[in-house]
């Protein structure tokens, strides 16, 4: 396993030493899972936006078949 070194200020520093004594934990192992939840979090903000982006598309290509379909609907008809 690599070592990675971190500075925190005092605050910081206690905040994890708390948690980490609070749920059982190294701070090392609590750092670890922090950042892979932040990871996941990240993830799941991507996945979203992509989601929103293709429904936005899907809207925007549904709102020019109806422009297409009312254009149509009367073609060949004759109000009589």
């Amino acid at each position: 396993m690599k070592t990675i070194t971190l500075k925190a200020d005092d605050i910081f520093f206690k905040q994890i030493t708390q948690l980490a004594k609070s749920l059982h934990l190294t701070k090392s192992e609590l750092i670890r899972r922090s950042v892979k939840e932040y990871e996941n979090f990240i993830k799941k903000q991507l996945l979203k936006e992509q989601i929103k982006a293709a429904s936005y598309n899907v809207r925007m290509k549904n709102l020019q078949i109806i422009q297409d379909f009312d254009e149509l609907a009367d073609d060949g008809l004759s109000n009589v």
